[in-house]
């Protein structure tokens, strides 16, 4: 075709553009590296460790102490209890989370007071005196268990200071500083409402000027 022929063509039909990367008029290529589509194809970032709160490492702590403590009364097997509760305290320091650690530090003791002492109370039901067999056996079970229970603190201690245990120490000792703080300035600078004597007495001066 000439070049003439080229230019007489009607006016209707546009030329064609070759090299052009799309149609005309359709939707723009999506890349993929632009986002997550509808259906969630951006990967899923890794999870960290299980962690658990500060309540739910005093309830692991608790339930292998009862568990423990229950076994060696049933099997009568007294150094069950007390290595039973070492375990929980070592597993409980490493398994709650940096933020709450002083809530499990100072918890042991207790811990293992009720732990011993929900023990006691199952399996003396049903047999005799009930305040007998408590005493007896809560005073028994405590001298048998009490070294575990000084270990198991120290563990707990040990495990929790490189951890992050300072830390919640100096946040706790930071708290009550600035409570008392606020305390002390609401004390020194209360509001008061009440009009000063000088005030009172300059509103009354003119009117025996008038007079």
């Amino acid at each position: 075709m000439s070049t003439s022929t080229a230019r007489d063509a009607p006016g209707d039909t546009p030329p064609t553009h070759r090299g052009t990367g799309r149609r005309r008029g359709g939707p723009p290529r999506r890349s993929r590296s632009s986002g997550p589509g509808p259906s969630g194809s951006r990967a899923a970032a890794p999870a960290g460790p299980a962690t658990l709160t500060g309540r739910g490492g005093i309830v692991v702590l608790f339930g292998t102490a009862v568990l423990c403590g229950l076994l060696s009364r049933w099997l009568d097997m007294p150094l069950l209890a007390g290595g039973g509760f070492t375990v929980g305290c070592v597993l409980a320091a490493l398994a709650t989370r940096p933020a709450d650690l002083l809530a499990l530090a100072v918890s042991p003791p207790l811990v293992f007071f009720l732990a011993t002492l929900v023990a006691v109370v199952v399996t003396t039901v049903g047999q005799g005196s009930l305040l007998r067999g408590l005493t007896v056996g809560l005073l028994t079970a405590l001298a048998a268990a009490a070294p575990w229970l000084f270990l198991g603190t120290l563990l707990v201690l040990l495990i929790t200071l490189p951890r992050g245990l300072p830390a919640n120490v100096r946040e706790l000792r930071d708290r009550l500083a600035g409570v008392r703080l606020f305390e002390q300035e609401e004390n020194e600078n209360p509001v008061r409402w009440d009009e000063s004597p000088d005030s009172s007495a300059g509103r009354e001066r003119p009117r025996g000027g008038a007079d």
